[in-house]
Parts: C-alpha cells; sequence; structure tokens
C-alpha cells in the first residue's frame, strides 16, 4: 500500500529508512512527535516498500486486518444465510438484537472513540464478534436460541464502536487527495476476509448438500476473530500517527466526557447538511437481508451458497478497487468527481436492481419454504444467470460505501468530526438492518422486500443530490478543519509549511 500522488510519497531517503527522513527531522528540530522515533522511519526490503509504523499506510493496514478477522467473518457467516442454519429464524432473530443495539451504541459512538481514543475503541469493539459465532457453535449442539440473541445484543454494542473506530481512522488519516484510495485498500483487505471466511465452509461442506453448516466452520471463525481482537492493541494512537509531509490528524487534545457529548451536538449544528446523507446511510445495509437470505438462502444448498459468498465478496474488492482509485483521479477536480460518482451509482442502481426484478419474479417464498423445496445447486442448469447477478450485487454493495465514506470524507478532515460522521453512519446503517431483519422474519414476500431495497437506495440518491452539488469543494482549509478542536495550526501543519512559517518569524 505505498502512497502513490507526489504530495504524499515519502522520497528516496524515506523510503529507505534513512535517519534523515523528513520525519526524522522534524523530531530533531523540535517538531512534537508523540510517539517514539522508530515509529517514523520507514524501511524497504527490496522492491517492499514498508511505510513508517505510525504513518496513515501502516496503521490503516493493521486495522483492515482486524477487519478482516472479525466483521470479515461476521460478513461470511452472514452470507451464507441464515447464520449457516437450515432455518434463517434464529439469525433473523439475532441480527435483529445486533443491529438494534448497533443502532444506538452506534450513532452515538463517535464520543467514546474521541474520548477513549481510536485503540482502545477498536480493540474492545473486537471481542463481540468471537462471542457471537461461538453462540452459533453452542446452537448448532444444543439449539438454545437464546444465547445467540444475547451475543447479538453485545455484538451490536461492540461493533458500534468498532465500525467507528475504523471509520474515523479511514476517513481522517489520509490526506484529502488519497481518502479514495485508503477506502479502497481498506474495503479489499476487509472483504478478502469475507473471501477467506466463505473458502472455509465451501471446502468443509464440498461434497454435502445439506442446509447447514457443521462445527467445524464455527470454530474456524471462531479463531480467527479472537486473533482479530488481540491484533487491535498493536494499533497506536491517533495523536502518535504523522503523515508523509509531517501534518498530523486534527484531534481534542484534552477531550472530557463533556466535551465529547457536546461535541456530538455541535456536529449536527455545523455540518447539518450531512442529515442528507442519512437516507444513503440507512439504505447501505438495508439490502443485505434480501441478498443473503431472500437469495442466497432460499434458492440454493449449502455448497453454492458458500460459493456464491465467495463471488460476492471477491466482486466487493474489484468494486472497491475501482471507485476508489477512480475517485482519486487528481485530474479532474473533487467537486466534478462527486457529481459524476453520484452519476454512475444512479445508472448501476437502475442497471443492477432492474436485473435483480427480472430475477427475483421468479419464485415466492411460499415456494421455497415448502419442505419438498429443492435447493439449486451450481452443477444444475440454470445457474450461471443468478450467479452473475449475485456478483453484480456484490460489486454495487462496494461502490455504494466506498462513495459514502469518500462523501462524508470530501466534506471535513478534522479526526474528532469525522469520528462523529462514522458514528451516524455506522448507527443509521444498524438501524435499518434491524428494520429489515425483523421485516424478514415476519414473512414478508420477497418481492416486497426487493421493492423497499431498490426504492430506498434510489430514493436516497435523489436526497443526497443538494448535499452532492453544493457541499462537496475541491478543498477543505485547514483553518476550517482547526474550529472543531483545541489544537492550533502550528501542531498540526505540515512539517515544511511549519518549517517556513518559523524561519520567517526568526
Amino acid at each position: 500500500m505505498e502512497p502513490s500522488d507526489e504530495k504524499t510519497t515519502p522520497s528516496a531517503s524515506t523510503t529507505s529508512g534513512d535517519l534523515h527522513s523528513p520525519t526524522h527531522d522534524a523530531a530533531e528540530a523540535g517538531h512534537p512527535l508523540a510517539g517514539k522515533p522508530w515509529m517514523y522511519r520507514s524501511r524497504r526490503i527490496g522492491p517492499i516498500y514498508i511505510p513508517a509504523y505510525a504513518s496513515p499506510p501502516f496503521q490503516l493496514g493493521l486495522v483492515a486486518i482486524v477487519c478482516f478477522l472479525c466483521p470479515g467473518m461476521f460478513n461470511a457467516l452472514a452470507g451464507l444465510g441464515g447464520g449457516g442454519q437450515f432455518d434463517a429464524t434464529t439469525a433473523n432473530n439475532a441480527n435483529v438484537a445486533v443491529y438494534s443495539t448497533f443502532s444506538v451504541v452506534g450513532f452515538f459512538a463517535g464520543t467514546f472513540a474521541n474520548r477513549m481514543g481510536i485503540k482502545l475503541t477498536l480493540s474492545v469493539g473486537g471481542i463481540g464478534y468471537f462471542i457471537y459465532i461461538a453462540s452459533f457453535l453452542s446452537y448448532n449442539r444444543n439449539q438454545n436460541g437464546g444465547f445467540p440473541i444475547f451475543a447479538g445484543a453485545l455484538l451490536g454494542v461492540c461493533a458500534g464502536l468498532l465500525w467507528c473506530a475504523q471509520g474515523a481512522i479511514m476517513m481522517s488519516y489520509p490526506p484529502e487527495a488519497s481518502k479514495g484510495r485508503y477506502i479502497s485498500w481498506f474495503w479489499m483487505i476487509f472483504n478478502f476476509g469475507a473471501v477467506l471466511g466463505s473458502l472455509i465452509p465451501l471446502g468443509q461442506n464440498m461434497h454435502s448438500d445439506a442446509g447447514g453448516v457443521n462445527d467445524g466452520t464455527y470454530i474456524g471463525f471462531m479463531v480467527l476473530t479472537f486473533c482479530g481482537a488481540a491484533l487491535a492493541w498493536f494499533l497506536v494512537d491517533a495523536r502518535q500517527v504523522q503523515r508523509a509531509d509531517g501534518s498530523h490528524v486534527v484531534l481534542m487534545k484534552y477531550p472530557t466526557w463533556q466535551s465529547e457529548l457536546l461535541g456530538l451536538l455541535e456536529t449536527l449544528k455545523t455540518d447539518s447538511w450531512v442529515v442528507l446523507l442519512f437516507p444513503m446511510f440507512l439504505a447501505s445495509n438495508w439490502f443485505y437481508t434480501y441478498q443473503f437470505n431472500d437469495v442466497n438462502l432460499a434458492r440454493f444448498n449449502v455448497r453454492t451458497r458458500a460459493l456464491n459468498g465467495v463471488l460476492y465478496w471477491l466482486s466487493q474488492i474489484l468494486g472497491a478497487y475501482i471507485f476508489g482509485y477512480a475517485l482519486d483521479i487528481s485530474r479532474v477536480r473533487r467537486s466534478v468527481r462527486a457529481k459524476v460518482a453520484w452519476g454512475v451509482l444512479f445508472v448501476i442502481t437502475m442497471a443492477i436492481w432492474g436485473g435483480g426484478y427480472a430475477w427475483q419474479r421468479q419464485y415466492t417464498r411460499a415456494e421455497t419454504s415448502a419442505k419438498d423445496y429443492v435447493k439449486m445447486d451450481w452443477t444444475g442448469g440454470g445457474y450461471v444467470g443468478p450467479m452473475f447477478l449475485y456478483i453484480f450485487y456484490g460489486f454495487y454493495d462496494a461502490a455504494w460505501q466506498t462513495c459514502v465514506y469518500w462523501f462524508m470524507g470530501a466534506l471535513t478532515n478534522n479526526g474528532r468530526k469525522l469520528a462523529n460522521f462514522a458514528g451516524f453512519y455506522k448507527g443509521i446503517q444498524s438501524a435499518g438492518a434491524a428494520i429489515m431483519f425483523r421485516i424478514d422474519a415476519l414473512g414478508a414476500p420477497f418481492m416486497n422486500e426487493f421493492a423497499s431495497c431498490w426504492g430506498l437506495l434510489a430514493g436516497s440518491l435523489l436526497v443526497a443530490l443538494p448535499l452532492i452539488m453544493m457541499k462537496v469543494r475541491d478543498t477543505v482549509p485547514l483553518e476550517d478543519d482547526i474550529k472543531f478542536s483545541d489544537e492550533t495550526i502550528e501542531e498540526v501543519m505540515p512539517t515544511l509549511a511549519r518549517d517556513d512559517q518559523e524561519g520567517k518569524v526568526n
């Protein structure tokens, strides 16, 4: 993940690990570095470039691996439909619990992240994924539906914290010119976790046409999620992060619970336009229930569902790469890129979900719920069409998520404010998921659920259009970012600019 634009790429001396790198010179010049000197030295081992430990690329990589191992495994399990069980009822009830608590905690999680710090928030957040998957292993053996519901409620609290911290890192650590690429790097690594997670049940159930996965699948997921929760402790605090140009993340030096609770309200007051993105937030996880339960679980047997999961998450990697890098094309002004991204999202919403409508017309919940219903296998006829539809669904999800994060990141570079944005995003997103899981648990017709997905996606784009047209600027001045912090411009500005300023004074 080596930075590629001129403003953010370290010099040759920096990348080779020379002690006279910009960050090392800054430390000797007396500029404030909160971490140890070794944290700010990059390395090159042959052709492999290793960013400095406290640099945005390295820290984003660590966060992506944590999410690869924790939410990635959760996504792989969810992608099987019904939490890997034959019947989706228990998983639906657990997911209602997940997203109900997630929606509440997530909305206010920016306060916790800003007060507790990014590292602690993320590490606490990873624990819930291990317990959640353990509950399904328990259910596989004793059919106790209460444990998954409790674990789901706990996971909602933990996930709200984890995803808020992740969003703050992904949107506030990179320089403006690289935000799309940072989002794509994260999304590709994170979704590779879901690819790996889907390969586990695919390998274990390759020769099975059963409806549910075996115990080994859950145990494999548990090992991986535990490793992810432990890895979060290797992150550095946000105030220790330094970009290649010597600038720092804009934060609160002395946050208190009072300042951060008031900061949440202040964000809504000073950036009230962000509410126009709220419908897009709501839509961003709304369609998962339909895709995982009403398409994958309803129509396919377990090994084909696992294969569909692999293809779905692989297409997310492709979608994140294409959209992330396209959003950072420097030859086009950022305000123009935002408008083009909106237009592309609208077009693919009509095209992909239009194809989904043609597929959904072929079956109903009553047909697929019958005891004698034979689910589709990849060896049977007619599989190629729905396979490509499922691939496009995955591609679309990555495109949507990447653009939403990029839109938020284009509004500000302030880490404190972006933590609140991330909290709003995950809280509202989870509220939508909870509602949709409950609708599905109540047995709503598949076509009704499909229509709600397509309508909400298209409608939310229209609501967001005024913000895209009027509030996305080509750059956000540092003077604007610093208003929402108790830091000074001199403490966060790039090293060279700081040196020039001090030279003029002297």
